[in-house]
């Protein structure tokens, strides 16, 4: 095959240079957010270019790097993991929501209270993107505040920053830790808070509280990785085939995403993209979108079944190719991250996949430690830095990518494609942040409390 890239092409700041683009799709998709009836959420509309909004957006960056191949297929990775300040995809989004955020405020003189559940590395990128617009001049600490709750398995993972460290953004900016024994829980005690409380808040103390989990607010951002796909990979006018997209997956909103931003860039006319197969990527702890893929369904009872072999202190299973042929536990929680059971999306991603090509594919921890120093060797070509001690990993996602990639092109699970995008969502070490503190966060066992620690913060901010 023909090289398409001889090194690393890297679109620097991609959502300032896609703002006309980027605007264009998100006015597509503001009839279905008027009409909905549901809470609060402001207009799919960007702020105007300027100085503060470039500088605001400078992190967007995006690469896309072709990597060794294997088994004659062409790998590339698609990098959108170029934020110093979160390590992973969520910043785009971010970006995108705080920025729709700043709109409103500019132009209706009304506060924001962003309310969101998160597994960690949202809630890291989510409060990234408000510090960064405060800094940026976009708005003050009291017109934008973030609310985040944090399921207790996950707080090695959350980042310590300004809004953590100072005591007055602290306070506006409360970071919540729930302890139940479903981490997705979270998502109930905050999506409960905001039907609950959102109106009172409003009324009292003249705060709006955007609860942002929607699927659009993700799907605007990651239609950009369809438009760097576009420009980074010159030459797709005459590809007829299929590019593999493999991607580590929780609700997968990043491929419906790009299949979004794919299908605008073909109603655009001129430069197409080849089909997009979807291939998707998780651990034991959450298959749900693979078990759906294979059976129709998420039940863990179709889960192969594993032998503990004493002579290799490993449990097996030879029955589905599709899943993990080797575990330390078939109840193994490889990454927090990814705690989404059941995820609602697998409707929309199953059609897709039947109808376009691609599958999935179920990872360990153990194939992941087998394969670490291959995995690494192959990154570097990307100027991806893995540590060496692959116990100083705290976020798995690209691993798990680049392992499961590996995994399916040994078991002749990938399309026929030979033309293999890994996008990668997300990659850091303890060396790469310091975690918040345990008396820089507060807890919340019910709704009661969750509201509590809110209206505190919104307090603080109407009293200035």
């Amino acid at each position: 095959m023909t090289s398409i890239l001889s090194a690393s092409t890297v679109l620097k700041n991609a959502l300032t240079h896609y703002h006309a683009e980027l605007q264009n799709a998100l006015s597509a998709l503001e009839p279905g957010r008027a009409g909905s009836g549901e809470a609060f959420s402001p207009a799919f509309r960007l702020p105007d270019p300027s100085p503060a909004l470039e500088q605001f957006f400078s992190v967007s960056g995006i690469g896309i790097t072709e990597l060794p191949a294997y088994r004659g297929r062409c790998l590339r990775l698609l990098d959108l993991m170029r934020n110093p300040g979160t390590r992973t995809t969520k910043t785009l989004a971010s970006l995108i929501i705080v920025a729709r955020a700043v709109r409103h405020i500019t132009e209706t003189g009304e506060r924001i209270l962003i309310a969101t559940p998160s597994s960690a590395n949202k809630a890291t990128a989510l409060r990234d993107a408000v510090h960064r617009a405060i800094v940026c001049g976009l708005v003050t600490e009291n017109q934008l505040q973030i609310a985040s709750v944090i399921p207790e398995v996950s707080t090695a993972k959350l980042w310590s920053s300004p809004l953590s460290e100072d005591a007055s953004l602290r306070r506006r900016n409360p970071l919540v830790v729930h302890g139940s024994k479903e981490p997705a829980a979270v998502k109930e005690l905050a999506a409960a808070f905001t039907a609950e409380h959102a109106e009172r808040l409003c009324r009292q103390y003249g705060v709006r509280v955007w609860y942002t989990l929607g699927l659009d607010n993700y799907r605007a951002a990651d239609m950009v990785r369809a438009f760097a796909e576009r420009d980074l990979l010159p030459g797709t006018d005459a590809d007829t085939g299929t590019r593999t997209h493999v991607h580590s997956v929780s609700s997968a909103f990043g491929l419906l995403g790009h299949d979004l931003g794919r299908r605008r860039v073909t109603e655009s006319g001129g430069r197409t993209l080849p089909q997009a197969g979807y291939f998707l990527v998780q651990h034991l702890g959450t298959p749900d979108m693979v078990l759906s893929l294979r059976h129709g369904s998420h039940d863990r009872g179709n889960l192969p079944a594993y032998r503990f072999e004493r002579s290799e202190g490993l449990y097996r299973q030879e029955e589905d190719p599709h899943f993990p042929a080797t575990t330390f536990d078939p109840e193994e929680q490889l990454d927090p991250t990814f705690y989404t059971r059941r995820p609602v999306t697998s409707a929309q991603m199953d059609p897709l996949i039947a109808e376009q090509g691609g599958g999935g594919l179920v990872v360990s921890l153990h194939e992941c430690l087998s394969r670490y120093a291959e995995v690494r060797s192959l990154l570097a070509a990307a100027d991806v830095s893995l540590p060496a001690d692959p116990r100083r990993l705290r976020e798995w996602s690209l691993v798990m990518a680049v392992t499961g990639t590996l995994n399916a092109a040994d078991r002749g699970l990938l399309p026929d494609s030979d033309d293999v995008l890994i996008h990668g969502s997300g990659s850091y070490s303890d060396q790469d942040y310091r975690p918040v503190p345990d008396h820089h966060r507060l807890v919340a066992a019910d709704v009661t409390a969750l509201a509590g620690h809110v209206e505190d913060a919104v307090r603080a901010a109407a009293a200035h």
